[in-house]
C-alpha cells in the first residue's frame, strides 16, 4: 500500500506541531476507536467521527472520499496530497489525504491501522442508509412513496400549526392513464411515470417535496401558500407540454391545490386537494383548480 506524493512541501508553508507525532507512549485503542466508528449510522457521521481521531494522531489537514455515490470530506484542502484505493467489500473507494508534514515511518503505519477500522463500519452506514432509503421511497420514480408521505405531511402540519408558517399541497395524476396502458403496455406505462416523476422533481423547488403515493397518483408537499403551489403547477404543465416523450404519447395531467387552513388535519387537507383535482378534470383536465 503505497501512497504517491502529488504535491511538493514546503517547510515555511506548513506549521507541524511534534506533539501530533505518534510515539510509543501515544498509541490509540483501538478497540475504542472500532467502537466509535461503529456508532454512527451514517455514512457521513462515520467519516467525521474517523477524520477527528486520525486528526488527533497523525499530522492530517483534511481527508477525501469517494465510494459509490458519497463524496465525503473532512477538514481542509491545504497540504501535502497523498491519494489511493481502498477497497470496501466488493468496490473500491478513493480515498485522499491533505498533510501539515511529511509522516513518519511509524505514523504511515498507524494510518494503515486506522484506516482498516475505518472500512466495515462505513461499508455497514452505507447499506443501512440504502436499506432506510428503500423504505421510504418509491422504487420505480425516486420520489417519496406513502409511507413517507404520511410522515412528512405530519411533520409539516405540526410546524405550520406552531410556527403559522404558510403550507399547501398539489395532488395529482395522469390524465387517462388507464388507456395508455392498455393500449401501448405495462413497460410504457411505467416508462411514463418515470418520466412524469422526474418532471415533477425538476418542477419543485428544494423546500418542497414530491411523493408517488399510488397507481399514478401523486402529491407534493408546497412549503408556501396556494399562490407558490400554483407556480409549481403552471409549471408542471409547461414542461409537460415540452417534453417530447410525454407530448408525442399525448400524456397530460390535472391538478388540484388545497392551502392549509387552521382547522386542517392530514386527511382534510389532502379531500380539500383531491377535490380540487376533480374540479380541473371536470373543467377540461390539463388544468388546475384551488380548493376554496
Amino acid at each position: 500500500m503505497d501512497f504517491a506524493l502529488t504535491s511538493e512541501f514546503s517547510p515555511s508553508e506548513y506549521r507541524y506541531q511534534p506533539a501530533y507525532r505518534h510515539t510509543g507512549t501515544n498509541l490509540p485503542n483501538m478497540v475504542t476507536i472500532m467502537q466509535q466508528l461503529h456508532l454512527h449510522l451514517s455514512p457521513e457521521k462515520v467519516f467525521s467521527c474517523y477524520g477527528a481521531i486520525v486528526g488527533q494522531y497523525l499530522p492530517i489537514n483534511g481527508i477525501k472520499l469517494h465510494f459509490k455515490e458519497y463524496q465525503l470530506s473532512w477538514g481542509c484542502e491545504q497540504g501535502l496530497h497523498i491519494k489511493q484505493h481502498l477497497p470496501i467489500e466488493e468496490s473500491c473507494a478513493v480515498i485522499e489525504y491533505r498533510l501539515n508534514a511529511p509522516m513518519l515511518n511509524s505514523q504511515t503505519e498507524l494510518l494503515y491501522q486506522l484506516q482498516a477500522l475505518l472500512v466495515r463500519p462505513l461499508y455497514n452506514a452505507a447499506q443501512y442508509e440504502q436499506m432506510a432509503k428503500q423504505a421510504m421511497y418509491d422504487a420505480l420514480t425516486q420520489l417519496g412513496n406513502r409511507r413517507y408521505y404520511m410522515e412528512s405531511l405530519k411533520q409539516s402540519l405540526a410546524r405550520a400549526t406552531r410556527q403559522s408558517e404558510p403550507l399547501s399541497l398539489i395532488v395529482l395524476d395522469l390524465d387517462h392513464f388507464k388507456m395508455l396502458n392498455d393500449r401501448y403496455g405495462h413497460h410504457i406505462g411505467d416508462e411514463t411515470l418515470i418520466t412524469f416523476g422526474q418532471t415533477i422533481n425538476q418542477a419543485i423547488r428544494d423546500s418542497d417535496q414530491a411523493f408517488r403515493i399510488g397507481g399514478d397518483e401523486f402529491t407534493i408537499l408546497v412549503q408556501g401558500n396556494a399562490q407558490a403551489a400554483s407556480l409549481i403547477c403552471q409549471r408542471i404543465l409547461t414542461m409537460m407540454q415540452h417534453n417530447n416523450q410525454l407530448h408525442h404519447r399525448q400524456i397530460y395531467t390535472s391538478l388540484g391545490v388545497a392551502e392549509w387552513q387552521s382547522l386542517d388535519n392530514a386527511e382534510s387537507l389532502y379531500l380539500r386537494a383531491d377535490k380540487a383535482l376533480y374540479d380541473a378534470k371536470v373543467a377540461g383536465r390539463r388544468c388546475y383548480r384551488i380548493a376554496a
